[in-house]
């Protein structure tokens, strides 16, 4: 669960049509102090790419828009240097290892110039990380691939109930 107003954010930009928000993600994103890695000349802004089908529902990858606005305010390129190759089950009523479950196996790399991430550093975005399945599967692959490291930039942080109730 997030907290307000990343919360609202975050739907609205997922589930309610407002693709206009991932300007304001990626904003807020792009000020954010990053490691010595991830602000180097050789760079790669690479979004974790979405499942077809809610690509055809939603009718746009929000991580994508949230990678393109971080990318233009940093100065850096966009690579879609991975692709979903299966479409797994929604994540938001999984339990953590089921996640990791679900998430194994379903990255590939793009094809072309885009998966030509070989030596680079890359800057991984997502909206938000809940348990750490899906940009680790992402990240692992982009490894496989001979990405020289991978940080996660991603707007929110979902709180486990146990830590939500606690705080």
């Amino acid at each position: 669960m997030l907290a307000p107003p990343a919360d609202d954010l975050v739907h609205a930009l997922k589930y309610e049509g407002w693709p206009e928000l991932a300007s304001t993600l990626g904003e807020a994103m792009a000020r954010v102090a990053l490691p010595i890695q991830a602000r180097g000349p050789d760079v790669l802004v690479v979004p974790i790419p979405t499942t077809s089908g809610r690509l055809r529902s939603r009718g746009y990858n929000q991580a994508e828009r949230i990678a393109v606005d971080v990318a233009r305010r940093l100065r850096r390129p966009v690579r879609h240097a991975l692709v979903r190759v299966s479409e797994g089950r929604s994540q938001t009523s999984l339990t953590p290892t089921e996640r990791r479950d679900n998430v194994r196996g379903v990255f590939a790399p793009a094809r072309g110039r885009d998966a030509q991430v070989s030596g680079a550093d890359i800057l991984l975005i997502d909206d938000v990380l809940t348990t750490g399945a899906t940009a680790g599967g992402a990240a692992e692959t982009l490894a496989r691939m001979g990405a020289r490291s991978v940080t996660l930039l991603a707007f929110a942080r979902a709180l486990p109930s146990t830590i939500r109730r606690a705080a």
